[in-house]
């Protein structure tokens, strides 16, 4: 068994409630620190687990086993060049190079906020371009997956 850390991000309970803490816990999840922040409920799970997808199914399932509405699970799947540096442990100097085609090439594009100063990239396509750039582990590269389709179901 493995420990898959990840949150879930949920909403539809009313976290001024005397039982809103224990709905969770009885729930069976005992593993997670919940906190309320930006109206919504966070699940911050250390879950034991054969693979990260029954890690999230079996949280995804007891989170709406209270009658919240589970949002997505994170870390979050759009990250800007600050995220991708750290994620990736690589310099911020060296993902903007990258990005601009300086480095490397086809960079993945964007996904939001094209023309902002901080647009956003999908973690998924970058972690796959890091990877065979051999930046990135194969790993991290099947967790962004992962992560991204459980959150294109939600």
């Amino acid at each position: 068994m493995q420990v898959h850390e990840f949150s879930v991000i949920a909403d539809g309970l009313d976290p001024t409630a005397d039982d809103f803490e224990s709905r969770f816990y009885e729930a069976g999840c005992d593993d997670a620190t919940i906190s309320f922040q930006r109206g919504v409920i966070i699940l911050d799970f250390a879950r034991e687990a054969e693979t990260l997808e029954a890690a999230l199914a079996s949280a995804i399932e007891q989170v709406s086993k209270v009658g919240a509405r589970v949002i997505r699970v994170e870390p979050e799947p759009l990250v800007s060049l600050s995220e991708i540096a750290q994620r990736s442990g690589m310099t911020r100097a060296a993902i903007s190079l990258y990005a601009s085609g300086q480095r490397g090439a086809a960079f993945p594009s964007p996904v939001a906020r094209f023309t902002s100063e901080s647009p956003l990239w999908n973690w998924a396509d970058v972690a796959a371009w890091l990877e065979k750039a051999g930046r990135l582990d194969e790993p991290e590269v099947k967790k962004a997956k992962i992560l991204s389709s459980f959150n294109d179901h939600l």
